[in-house]
């Protein structure tokens, strides 16, 4: 699982330096040809990571019902966000990375309900799948981030 975090740290990276590169215009833009934009795919990513750990999990999330109903699976952005939004994403990249590694250092990942992922259709059984998808679906974020940018610098 440490490398698996790890991993997931050094992708939350990446992410960051979007948000630090990228104007919080260009952050809001919606391309012709896409259904969402840098700083949505940014936000889902966080709380994807958190329904599928903490809540299969049934222990607390980080993040509120706001965010989780702007961010889940089948949202799209609704509006432009403002920089505080951004601001608070940022922190939250980290935030919830930092609390998941002291989370397994003290074990607290106890049961898991099992939950069928609609992206691939497998079932995520134990909390190693679920980060080992956690990593594959952030993986799959970025790519999508990366290919925004393109088309929004042209």
């Amino acid at each position: 699982m440490q490398f698996t975090l790890d991993v997931l740290t050094k992708t939350r990276q990446f992410f960051n330096q979007f948000i630090e590169n990228t104007s919080l215009e260009d952050l809001n833009k919606v391309p012709e040809g896409f259904n969402n934009n840098i700083i949505w795919n940014i936000g889902h990513i966080v709380v994807t990571q958190q329904l599928l750990a903490y809540k299969l999990s049934g222990l607390p999330m980080m993040i509120d019902e706001v965010m989780i109903s702007k961010y889940m699976k089948g949202t799209k952005p609704e509006g432009n966000v403002s920089q505080d939004e951004v601001d608070d994403i940022k922190v939250l990249l980290f935030s919830t990375v930092e609390k998941t590694k002291e989370d397994v250092a003290n074990d607290v990942f106890k049961t898991f309900n099992a939950y069928t992922v609609s992206t691939t259709g497998n079932t995520l059984n134990t909390i190693e799948d679920a980060f080992e998808f956690i990593l594959f679906h952030e993986g799959m974020h970025l790519g999508y981030v990366m290919a925004l940018v393109r088309a929004i610098n042209g």
